[in-house]
C-alpha cells in the first residue's frame, strides 16, 4: 500500500526522508499529470509520497548580499508579485500555465522534474542559479547545471529535498525570452530561448544564451559566451554567423509528438540570431 505523508514542518519532512524512501511532491502540476488515471480515479502513485507544499520554512523570498533567495515551496504567483524577482523570470512565469496552477506550481518542482522543456529552467541556467539541497546530514549548494543531469534525472539524493534557489545579483541592459509552443498559453515548449547581455558604451560586458527543449538538458555554453565579452557591439554583429556556427552542433533536438528536430534546430538558431540583431 502506498503511504501518503504530510509533515507538519521541515524537520519532520527531513526525518521521514532519512528513514524511508519517498517521492517528494510539491504543487503536483507535473507529477499529477504523469500519474493521472483516465478512469477519473485518484492518481496511480506507485511509491510512498511526501507532500511538502505546506511547509512554511520553504516559502519565502529574501534579498541578501549573496543574491535573491527563493524558498523551494514559494508559489509562482507569489514570485510574480514580488518586487525583487528579476523581470526576465517574471516574463517566463507568465508563460507557465494560468493563475490557478501558478498558485501551487513552484520553481523547485520544475527543477526536480528535470524536463528539458521546463520553462523556468532556461532563465535559471542563464542567471547562474544555485540550488540548496538539505538533508538531516546538512546542506550542500550546487549550480543548477550540476543538479540536473538528464531528462527526469538529478543528483538529488533520496534523503534530500530542495530548500532554496539562489539567484546571484546581476545587471543586464538587454533580456529576452521566447517560448515556441503549439498555442500561446498552457503549452509545453517546442523550443525555448533566453538571452541576456550587458552593453556599455558599445562594448559587450556580459553575454548569455540558454536554450530549452533542444537537448537532454538546457544548453548554455560559457566558452562561447566568453569569446564575446570585451568585444564591441559591431564585432558581435559582424561575427554573428560565427557564433551561430559555434552553437549549431550543441543543438541536438529530437522528433516527438510536439515537433521535429529539423524545425527545432532551425528555430533555435533563428532566435539566437534575432537576439544579436536586436542588441544596440
Amino acid at each position: 500500500m502506498v503511504r501518503h505523508i504530510i509533515p507538519k514542518d521541515l524537520s519532520e519532512a527531513l526525518k521521514h526522508l532519512d528513514e524511508n524512501t519517498f517521492r517528494v511532491i510539491a504543487g503536483g502540476t507535473d507529477l499529477m499529470i504523469q500519474k493521472r488515471s483516465w478512469a477519473e480515479t485518484p492518481p496511480a502513485f506507485d511509491q510512498d509520497m511526501l507532500y511538502i507544499l505546506n511547509l512554511p520554512e520553504l516559502n519565502h523570498v529574501n534579498h541578501t548580499s549573496d543574491g535573491l533567495i527563493i524558498g523551494a515551496m514559494t508559489p509562482l504567483e507569489d514570485l510574480l508579485d514580488h518586487p525583487d524577482v528579476p523581470k526576465l523570470l517574471k516574463e517566463v512565469m507568465l508563460e507557465m500555465a494560468g493563475p490557478g496552477l501558478r498558485y501551487v506550481a513552484t520553481l523547485a518542482g520544475n527543477i526536480g522534474n528535470a524536463s528539458p522543456a521546463g520553462d523556468s529552467l532556461v532563465p535559471l541556467y542563464l542567471m547562474d542559479a544555485r540550488i540548496v539541497l538539505e538533508s538531516l546530514a546538512g546542506q550542500r549548494t550546487l549550480p543548477i547545471e550540476a543538479v540536473i543531469t538528464g531528462p527526469r534525472q538529478t543528483v538529488i539524493r533520496p534523503n534530500e529535498l530542495i530548500r532554496d534557489i539562489v539567484i546571484p545579483h546581476q545587471q543586464f541592459t538587454h533580456t529576452r525570452f521566447i517560448k515556441v509552443g503549439t498555442r500561446k498559453a498552457d503549452a509545453i515548449a517546442k523550443v525555448s530561448f533566453a538571452g541576456a547581455a550587458l552593453i556599455e558604451q558599445g562594448v559587450t560586458q556580459d553575454f548569455r544564451i540558454a536554450l530549452g527543449a533542444v537537448y537532454q538538458t538546457v544548453i548554455r555554453d560559457r566558452d562561447i559566451e566568453d569569446t564575446v565579452v570585451g568585444k564591441t557591439l559591431s564585432w558581435l554583429k559582424t561575427h554573428k554567423q560565427d557564433l551561430l556556427d559555434a552553437y549549431e552542433p550543441l543543438i541536438q533536438p529530437i522528433d516527438d509528438q510536439r515537433s521535429n528536430k529539423i524545425y527545432r534546430k532551425h528555430v533555435a538558431l533563428r532566435m539566437i540570431g534575432d537576439f544579436i540583431d536586436r542588441l544596440e
